[in-house]
């Protein structure tokens, strides 16, 4: 017979911003994802992701205009669904990880949308390349993680670029020059 797993007593995280902890705050790698969809041929859209995301914010819920955002993606951890796929958009045709190791993004500016909703505006580096992107973001939650006793607040953010702008043309207009980015981040208070 199987033992239950114990409860985790565990107060549910506030949606509130009036609530949520100001301050710096480092990305939980293991519980945050960045994700793209493109067009594969007008057939279907297709997606992959990325994971060892590092980064930081300082998080300032009173004043959310003084929040910043900064965010490191190992080019070299993408993968999809096909090991062909994933191996050819590593290599130097794609996103060439060896040259290019990381993929950043720094926020510029915070625009608060209502209570839990905001733009911001930031640079991303992709392919040795940078330009402004804003990315729609919405605050999922905050409170202590039950598990790791950690205070932790999570966005999801969705935001689109035009590949090609970058540097990563193979197969345009083939594969869509658009694609969709979404980060499904979680942050844990570090001070």
């Amino acid at each position: 017979m199987l033992a239950a797993a114990p409860a985790l007593a565990q107060t549910p995280p506030t949606r509130d911003p009036a609530q949520i902890q100001a301050g710096a705050y480092a990305v939980d790698a293991g519980h945050t994802q960045v994700g793209f969809t493109v067009s594969h041929m007008g057939f279907s859209n297709y997606s992959g992701g990325f994971s060892e995301v590092s980064g930081t914010l300082d998080l300032q819920p009173k004043s959310p205009a003084q929040s910043s955002l900064k965010i490191t993606i190992p080019v070299a951890s993408v993968t999809t669904t096909s090991t062909k796929l994933t191996d050819e958009l590593k290599g130097d045709q794609w996103l060439d990880a060896t040259k290019y190791p990381e993929m950043t993004f720094v926020s510029t500016k915070v625009t608060p949308e209502g209570k839990d909703k905001a733009k911001v505006a930031g640079n991303l580096t992709l392919h040795g390349v940078t330009k402004p992107v804003t990315l729609d973001v919405t605050l999922v939650g905050a409170g202590v993680n039950p598990l790791s006793k950690k205070y932790t607040v999570g966005f999801d953010a969705k935001g689109a670029i035009k590949r090609s702008e970058f540097g990563v043309k193979t197969y345009v207009p083939l594969i869509g020059d658009e694609l969709h980015l979404t980060i499904a981040g979680a942050f844990e208070r570090t001070e």
